[in-house]
């Protein structure tokens, strides 16, 4: 079959995006909402819940490798990764909505409930999703069908998270009124069930068309993926792109909460995300004259250059409208950085396949998961940390410290991050990556 032609049908690239846009429908909820709900609502303090943040998300990365090794070890009538979909659809949405159930238990039943329902959240996400990464070889060898599958998957995520981050606290309003409990619980109930058919039809249209060699031992995948410097690079960009995230997400309604005392803005500015939408369709035609890695260089540039403004709005002309502009900006370079990441791990699997003679697609597609993971795990840390730190009490007017420290976390931090995430991706030999990809093609 020739590597130029096009083996997946339209409905089938439509379904395997929308399998990002079920999962993040559902996550986005935790990643942006849930250190308040746990904080303001659920009444857990900031230090319990930085605990429980850094442990679950060590938890998922070790789950992570484990979903890894299993999806490298499945052999079904459905392929290796598909089947993951239909089993672990339903208690994924099942637990993400008991996450946001309070249970009438004393404090310390409560925090018990809360690490229960993480936990376990964490596992099946990183079940459901890890497999959306680890298929994409299997779907194609079509290298510019790979890039578009990466794209629709990306526009489609990007789009679930700007549904969440623009429509959450309207419905939570809409379904509770002033009982916020009530509304966040139905909120992720509805989310919930739309992630699961959306899921569930992922299974039923796309296929596993490229047989993958047989998986090495965990042996000799670990001497290859100690020796896998693309996959090493990557793989701590991906790490520093959700701490930052996760600092940027969590942040935004303290910010505005109590820094301008305007909570009615966070709509508004969750909003702009949508510009993610242009970075991430830009993909296709800036990939036809530029490597990836060039792209997402200028991806990262792009945010950076968005960071410095948000950092004006908020610091030195406080100003709505420059901050405005900065997420915006922000958020077009944000979206060309996440497209291009399952595409990256991609040819990390075929580089590994070719230079090293291992297979491990399962494994090192969850580089994007515990990336993720560990990543969101750092960012709600630092900010639940340093909330703690500076005598954060929910629902109060804050003291200066505190109010200092919202305005780092929100500005500063992702800026510095934003530019180590230039420096390592510099390390990354694109032109290597690709001559050992092609040359047993020619």
């Amino acid at each position: 079959m020739s590597h130029n032609q096009w083996q997946t049908s339209l409905r089938e690239r439509i379904s395997y995006g929308l399998s990002d846009g079920a999962d993040n429908l559902v996550f986005q909820v935790m990643t942006t909402y849930l250190l308040y709900f746990y904080t303001d609502i659920y009444g857990l303090t900031a230090g319990e819940v930085g605990t429980l943040f850094l442990i679950a998300r060590f938890a998922d990365v070790i789950e992570s490798v484990i979903i890894g090794i299993m999806i490298d070890h499945t052999h079904s009538k459905y392929g290796h990764s598909r089947p993951f979909f239909l089993w672990y659809a339903f208690p994924y949405v099942i637990v993400a909505a008991l996450t946001f159930v309070v249970p009438p238990f004393n404090h310390m039943g409560k925090l018990f409930w809360a690490y229960l329902t993480y936990l376990l959240l964490g596992f099946f996400y990183s079940a459901v999703n890890l497999p959306i990464t680890s298929i994409l070889p299997s779907l194609t060898d079509n290298p510019r069908e790979i890039t578009l599958l990466g794209v629709i998957r990306q526009f489609f995520g990007q789009t679930s998270q700007i549904i969440v981050a623009i429509f959450t606290l309207p419905l939570i309003a809409l379904f509770g009124g002033k009982d916020q409990q009530k509304g966040f619980l139905l909120t992720i109930i509805v989310f919930a069930v739309i992630s699961l058919i959306l899921i569930i039809n992922t299974f039923v249209h796309v296929r596993e068309r490229i047989a993958m060699p047989k998986p090495a031992s965990f042996k000799d995948t670990l001497k290859m993926m100690g020796r896998n410097k693309p996959w090493l690079v990557l793989s701590i960009v991906i790490f520093l792109y959700w701490v930052t995230t996760s600092i940027k997400n969590q942040t935004t309604i303290y910010y505005f909460k109590y820094n301008l005392k305007a909570e009615n803005l966070v709509p508004v500015v969750n909003a702009f995300t949508a510009a993610a939408l242009i970075g991430i369709v830009a993909i296709p035609f800036v990939t036809r004259k530029y490597s990836n890695k060039v792209t997402m260089m200028v991806g990262l540039i792009i945010a950076t250059m968005g960071q410095l403004l948000i950092i004006a709005g908020a610091e030195w002309t406080h100003s709505l409208s420059v901050l405005f502009v900065g997420t915006f900006v922000n958020t077009i370079g944000s979206g060309m950085v996440i497209a291009l990441v399952s595409i990256m791990v991609s040819d990390t699997i075929k580089y590994a396949q070719r230079q090293f003679h291992v297979e491990a697609s399962g494994l090192l597609a969850s580089t994007d998961d515990f990336g993720v993971n560990l990543g969101l795990g750092i960012g709600g840390l630092i900010t639940a940390g340093l909330l703690a730190q500076t005598g954060y009490v929910a629902n109060h007017s804050q003291n200066s410290a505190t109010l200092h420290m919202i305005t780092i976390n929100y500005a500063w931090i992702p800026l510095a991050a934003y530019l180590l995430m230039i420096f390592i991706l510099a390390l990354y030999n694109q032109r290597h990556v690709q001559q050992v990809i092609t040359k047993n093609e020619r």
